[in-house]
């Protein structure tokens, strides 16, 4: 890999894409109380990798602004790049069509 950030990127990509296209829809459905146990299972994968990898190891990765150890990347891209999912998934899954009725 060219980077330590484009390793957490792409495991991040792989993890929530994984988790809105196959993982969700099977076993969650539109219930939010079983969407939010199993991401932050999926989340907790991701984290579990990059632990694996990067614990101990002193890397530090930069972000725009400032630089952070592994597990605030992690956790800092997967939000970002889980939320255009998110908003996907619920959208076509009617999941927020309950709590407005």
């Amino acid at each position: 890999m060219e980077s330590p950030e484009l390793l957490i990127i792409l495991l991040n990509i792989v993890v929530a894409t994984a988790a809105y296209s196959y993982i969700y829809p099977r076993f969650c459905g539109s219930d939010i109380n079983k969407i939010a146990i199993n991401d932050i299972l999926a989340s907790g994968v991701s984290l579990l990798v990059a632990g694996a990898v990067y614990w101990g190891s002193g890397v530090e990765f930069d972000l725009i602004f400032t630089t952070v150890n592994w597990f605030g990347f992690t956790l800092i891209t997967y939000f970002i790049l889980e939320t255009p999912l998110m908003l996907w998934y619920f959208k076509k899954h009617k999941v927020l069509e309950k709590f407005n009725a």
